[in-house]
Formats: structure tokens, C-alpha cells, sequence
């Protein structure tokens, strides 16, 4: 468990330093590792936002994981109908027939070698071609989020609006355990080293340690969240195959084999982190937006709750504030999650090395101009709302019921 410092910092860091990624992936800092502040003029607010300060690390970790889990199951359909748009707008198709004929014929089934080039068995748009029907492109073709649902449920089935949701959960362990114990480290040694030396700077303090230790646990975890996007963006093109975990996707990404020498086979596994940068301009901005809506909101919020708000009062106050702060930051980073969507899907290795944030997001503008920055916006908004809301409120709940129920143990 983390110590508390001699230091009170302001009211608005408490929050600060609690952080969920609400990107798809868990991670936490508690604000229990800060000294309750002292009582202003929405002091109950305070009050419930400090209410954890003596949660152990596990309760803080279960807390979280707990919220990311839920939030995860609950809005990867958006999630992947986000992908599939921004994919599409990059040159992904759904419909190629040169593959799904090529995998009839090699499977050696030319009686039934066009089956999968119908989009469903009920539609009335296929034409006649040989033993079978086939429909038209546009039947493939994604034209919103609702058009994205209907197609992946009648083509792929329900259980693919699910896709990629066992690499959002694989990505909560590793990233809790490396982000939580690196801001610790991280912020024990800026706040010693400030108030020796710099003490106005120590407010800030927690904000450069979250997004340093914030950086660290996206680089170590990226591949995962590159597969994750993978697995969303793709679809098989042979009927009744198993689609690839995360394994498969990442031995995919990886250019294939006969290096000479180690600094060559280096090379090779550098385009597992193909997009990394888009990844942390995308979501350094998305925490300093999300947080500093999210924070004022929810204190005043949680001041008409008052000093003994109940469990229902705490998840409303935090689930409104993280749906608002959420839809916010989520609209505002679009065109960098269009930039990374598109930097991961890049299955020509040579090129995905060569590309960077900046000349994606100019190619970006070239292609589709302002539309094309914010392909996705809809689902994009409609998945973080909720899931910043999800995130928080569960968080917020689990420590206001544990505090509570160690302050009753003690009369």
C-alpha cells in the first residue's frame, strides 16, 4: 500500500490521480494515496472523493480491474463498429470476391464456391451467377453505426460484435501492474525532488506522473492492443472458420522469417508497436481533457449528495459526470484514433515502419478532408460516454461501500 505524503495537495488532484483508461484497457491509480484536503465550500464533495484513503493496493486493483471488465463487455460492440468505419474509410473492404473465391477453390467445394458472397440468405438484391447468388458490393459496404450492427449480426453473427473483447480483458493485469507501482515511483521522486527545490511545481506533480507511467504501460502493452484492433477491423473470408486470437493476429503482423542476423530480426519485431505513437498522442490528451471536465462536474455533483450520500447518489453523481466528460474527450480525439486505427491496420510492414502520426493525419485530410478526421465519431462518443461513466461510478462506488463499512466496523 502506498504511504501517504506529508504534502496536501488541492482538492482536484484527488481525482486527478485516479485513473481508468477508458480507451478499452485498465488503468489505476487510486486517490488514496493523497491526505484528505482540507474542507472548502463543497466539502462533502471532498468528502466522497477522499472516502478511500485506506484501501489496500488489492482492493484498489480489484475496484478498478472490476469497472474496465464490465465497461469492456458492455460497449465492445461500438468499439468494433467504430473500427470497422475508420477501417473502411483506409481502403478495408468486406466484400472481395477474388479471396473468397480463392478459398473455395482451394478447399476444392466449386459447387458451393460462391456462398459467401451473399450477405444474407433473405436478400432480395442477389443475382444469379453460376450455381449460386451473389450480392452487390454496397451490401458490404458499412454506412453507419446502426448499418454496421445490422450487417456484422446477419452476415458474421452477434457473437462477432464481441470481437477482440479477450484482448481488452488480456491487456487489464499487465497494465495495473505496471501503472500503478510506476506512478508511485515516478511521483514519490518528482514530489521529494519539487518540494526541495521547486515547491509551486509540485501541483503538478501528479499529472506529469500519470502520463509518464500512463506512457510506459501503453508502450509495454501495445501489441495487445494492437491485435485487439486487428481482430475488430478484419473479417475472415472463409465461411465457418475459426477467427484468430491474439496470437495468431500478432504472428500475422510480423513480416515473415529469414533474417540474417539479430539487428535484422530486431527490425522484424518493431512491427508489433506499428502505431505506438498515435497511441500516446491520442490518449495523453484524451486523460488531461476527460479529467479536468470530469472533475469540476463531478464535485459539485457530489455536493448536493451531501456528507452521508448513498450508494445511489454516488454512481449517479460519478456516472453523469464521466458520460459527459467521456462524450467530450472521445469527440475531441477522434481524428487522432482515426490516425492509430489506421497506422494498425497497415499490413504492408515496410510501410507500417516508415509511417508517422503526422503524415497519417495529413493523408488522412487528403483523403476524406474533415469528414474523414472524425470517421467513427459516432460510435466513438457513444462507447466513451458510457464508458467513462461505467469506469468511474463503479470505481467510486466500490470504495465509498468499503469506506463505509470500515468506518461502522470501528463504533
Amino acid at each position: 500500500m502506498v504511504c501517504s505524503r506529508p504534502s496536501v495537495p488541492p482538492s482536484w488532484m484527488s481525482a486527478a490521480a485516479s485513473r481508468v483508461d477508458f480507451e478499452g484497457n485498465v488503468s489505476s491509480m487510486s486517490d488514496s494515496i493523497f491526505t484528505p484536503p482540507p474542507p472548502d465550500p463543497v466539502g462533502a464533495a471532498n468528502k466522497n472523493i477522499g472516502a478511500d484513503v485506506n484501501l489496500g493496493f488489492g482492493e484498489r486493483t480489484f475496484s478498478a480491474a472490476g469497472a474496465a471488465v464490465l465497461s469492456v463487455i458492455l460497449v465492445n460492440p461500438l468499439d468494433v463498429a467504430k473500427t470497422r468505419l475508420q477501417a473502411q474509410a483506409a481502403g478495408v473492404t468486406y466484400s472481395n470476391v477474388t479471396e473468397y473465391i480463392c478459398a473455395r477453390m482451394t478447399a476444392f467445394r466449386t459447387s458451393g464456391m460462391f456462398s459467401d458472397l451473399r450477405c444474407s440468405p433473405s436478400c432480395a438484391r442477389a443475382a444469379l451467377f453460376g450455381p449460386s447468388f451473389i450480392c452487390p458490393p454496397d451490401c458490404f459496404t458499412y454506412k453507419g453505426t446502426l448499418d454496421v450492427f445490422n450487417k456484422i449480426i446477419q452476415q458474421e453473427g452477434i457473437a462477432r460484435l464481441w470481437r477482440g473483447t479477450n484482448a481488452g480483458l488480456a491487456l487489464a493485469v499487465p497494465t495495473v501492474a505496471i501503472y500503478l507501482p510506476m506512478y508511485d515511483v515516478i511521483r514519490n521522486w518528482m514530489e521529494d525532488l519539487t518540494i526541495r527545490n521547486a515547491p509551486y511545481l509540485t501541483t503538478y506533480v501528479p499529472l506529469v506522473a500519470g502520463s509518464m507511467a500512463r506512457s510506459l504501460a501503453c508502450i509495454s502493452c501495445y501489441p495487445i492492443e494492437l491485435a485487439k484492433t486487428r481482430m475488430q477491423a478484419f473479417k475472415e473470408v472463409q465461411g465457418g472458420a475459426k477467427p484468430p486470437g491474439v496470437l495468431k493476429t500478432l504472428q500475422g503482423v510480423l513480416p515473415s522469417s529469414g533474417y540474417s542476423n539479430n539487428m535484422q530480426n530486431l527490425q522484424r519485431y518493431r512491427t508489433l508497436w506499428t502505431g505506438v505513437g498515435a497511441q500516446l498522442a491520442r490518449d495523453v490528451p484524451f486523460s488531461a481533457i476527460c479529467w479536468s471536465t470530469l472533475e469540476p462536474i463531478r464535485r459539485r455533483l457530489l455536493g448536493l449528495v451531501g456528507d452521508e450520500g448513498n450508494v445511489a447518489g454516488v454512481l449517479g453523481a460519478n456516472f453523469a459526470a464521466g458520460f459527459i466528460a467521456g462524450g467530450l474527450a472521445a469527440a475531441a480525439t477522434c481524428p487522432l484514433d482515426v490516425v492509430k486505427t489506421r497506422r494498425q491496420i497497415e499490413k504492408d510492414p515496410t510501410r507500417a515502419l516508415r509511417m508517422t502520426t503526422r503524415q497519417t493525419l495529413m493523408e488522412v485530410w487528403r483523403d476524406g478532408g474533415m469528414k474523414g478526421l472524425f470517421t467513427g465519431l459516432g460510435p466513438r462518443v457513444a462507447r466513451a460516454g458510457p464508458s467513462v461513466g461505467i469506469v468511474v461510478s463503479f470505481y467510486e462506488v466500490v470504495k465509498h461501500v468499503v469506506h463505509h463499512r470500515r468506518a461502522n466496523a470501528l463504533y
